[in-house]
């Protein structure tokens, strides 16, 4: 009987490593950034040699990358993305603590609602709090450490096919400054996947070889981000709390602000991130941010009250997207794609980086069951697309729904039935232990948002909240 895809889902978060067995020479990953590393690592176990291909500079100390423009904002490492990297690439949380980064356990993790918090649930999960540069850089130097992944500095301009595969990728290698500095190159392979991002050219590059592009969908959903540093002057033992998430329903006045997240990360430092929709701008700059950040409830005005220790940084991003590589008719063997190349979502879900250890959990299934190399990965897209599909009903629903709501648009009832029920599960989250737990597993991408859909849950939450409604 085939899994459901519950089931898929969750057994591909508890994907292990397996025993190494070699399927192909050598495998090239087009992008190096997390997403790209991950599947690096995966691909170890099956090839003599895993090259990846990066245009940027990219050590720890690197700061912002051209090719992640959105890396100095808030991202969180969610304990489905944790436990992967524990798994696969072990010793990460260790050094990153060592490096003055926060493991938050439930009682230094803060869930708001309009500045109510969660209610308290037996049990919870672990969360690390963590600048992006500083995480992406201790993957980086444990992937590259394996004795036969290597790294090198280029741009990956093409692929080169055979007999219905791909059997090699041009590149061209690139300096300092991120520019080619030299004649285009191939590098032969038996295995390649794209990890080069919400900018990849994977698309065109296949419809100009005769094969099927794979269809996008876009979800029009503006949303503004300002994340700035400050000083924090007490230490994580003392906090009350060190990774705080307050999330604003559109009925609530809250300045424009629909999220705010601050977290205790490394250097002593508090990293504060504002979010609004649509033309809510705010705090784009260090008075506007501080006066936005003295409105909300909980953490943030102490918060941002410290000595700034880099400008605010902001960051917008027009839409969600994501390709269906399931529907397209042709495609190349020996060619996947991962991470933001596949599906890039709102930030503000925490979302990108646990979807992209999923996907790799994806490829270790795929190339551990047998799959027929010399046939396009139609098995590898299957699995990959509960994944997408579970990330996109959280997070572009969500945005749907308060967009939706903002410009008063008419939808149809079964979307209105949707957002009626996800309404009384956030609404409940403040008072039901249970549903508070059922909704943070699926948001920490633990669990399938088919969980949210059980009856149990609904029943407990209307249950819940007529009970506070009279109290």
């Amino acid at each position: 009987m085939p899994e459901s895809e519950p089931e898929v889902f969750e057994n591909l978060v508890k994907t292990e490593p397996p025993s190494p067995s070699v399927l192909f020479d050598t495998a090239c990953v087009m992008g190096g950034s997390i997403a790209g590393l991950f599947a690096a690592r995966v691909l170890a176990d099956h090839a003599r040699e895993v090259v990846v291909l990066e245009p940027d500079e990219i050590t720890a100390e690197a700061g912002a990358r051209a090719g992640v423009p959105q890396d100095q904002q808030v991202h969180t490492l969610l304990p489905a993305g944790h436990h992967w990297v524990e798994r696969w690439i072990p010793g990460v949380t260790e050094e990153a603590r060592e490096r003055g980064a926060s493991l938050c356990g439930p009682d230094k993790t803060v869930t708001a609602l309009n500045g109510f918090p969660q209610a308290p649930y037996e049990g919870g999960h672990h969360m690390l709090a963590i600048g992006r540069p500083l995480l992406e850089g201790l993957i980086r130097d444990r992937v590259t450490a394996l004795p036969n992944v290597s790294l090198v500095r280029a741009r990956a301009t093409g692929l080169r096919y055979a007999d219905g595969a791909t059997d090699g990728v041009r590149f061209v290698p690139t300096g300092a400054d991120g520019h080619g500095t030299q004649e285009e190159e191939i590098l032969a392979a038996d295995f390649v996947v794209d990890a080069m991002g919400r900018s990849s050219r994977l698309a065109h590059w296949l419809e100009e070889e005769g094969y099927d592009q794979p269809r996008l969908e876009r979800l029009e959903a503006p949303v503004n981000y300002a994340t700035a540093l400050f000083e924090r002057p007490t230490t994580f033992e003392d906090l009350e709390s060190a990774a705080v998430l307050q999330l604003f329903t559109p009925d609530h006045p809250s300045g424009g602000v629909s999220v705010a997240a601050a977290n205790a990360i490394e250097g002593g430092q508090w990293l504060v991130m504002l979010m609004g929709y649509g033309d809510n701008r705010p705090g784009r700059t260090v008075e506007e941010f501080r006066a936005a950040c003295a409105e909300l409830p909980g953490v943030f005005g102490e918060a941002a009250g410290g000595a700034l220790t880099r400008p605010v940084v902001t960051y917008h991003q027009a839409d969600s997207r994501r390709r269906h590589f399931t529907g397209a008719g042709r495609l190349p063997a020996r060619l996947v794609s991962v991470g933001d190349a596949v599906a890039s979502f709102n930030p503000v879900y925490g979302q990108g980086m646990s979807s992209a250890a999923l996907h790799a959990s994806c490829l270790a299934s795929y190339l551990a069951g047998g799959a027929d190399l010399d046939k396009a990965a139609t098995e590898f897209f299957r699995l990959q697309q509960v994944v997408v599909d579970a990330a996109w009903a959280v997070s572009a629903g969500g945005d749907a729904a308060r967009l939706d709501a903002a410009n008063g648009t008419e939808v149809p009832e079964e979307v209105r039935r949707q957002r009626w029920a996800m309404e009384q599960i956030l609404e409940a989250t403040l008072t039901d232990g249970d549903v508070a737990r059922a909704f943070q597993e699926v948001s920490y991408m633990l669990r399938h948002p088919a969980a949210l859909a059980d009856p149990d849950i609904l029943k407990k939450a209307m249950a819940a909240n007529e009970g506070g409604r009279a109290g």
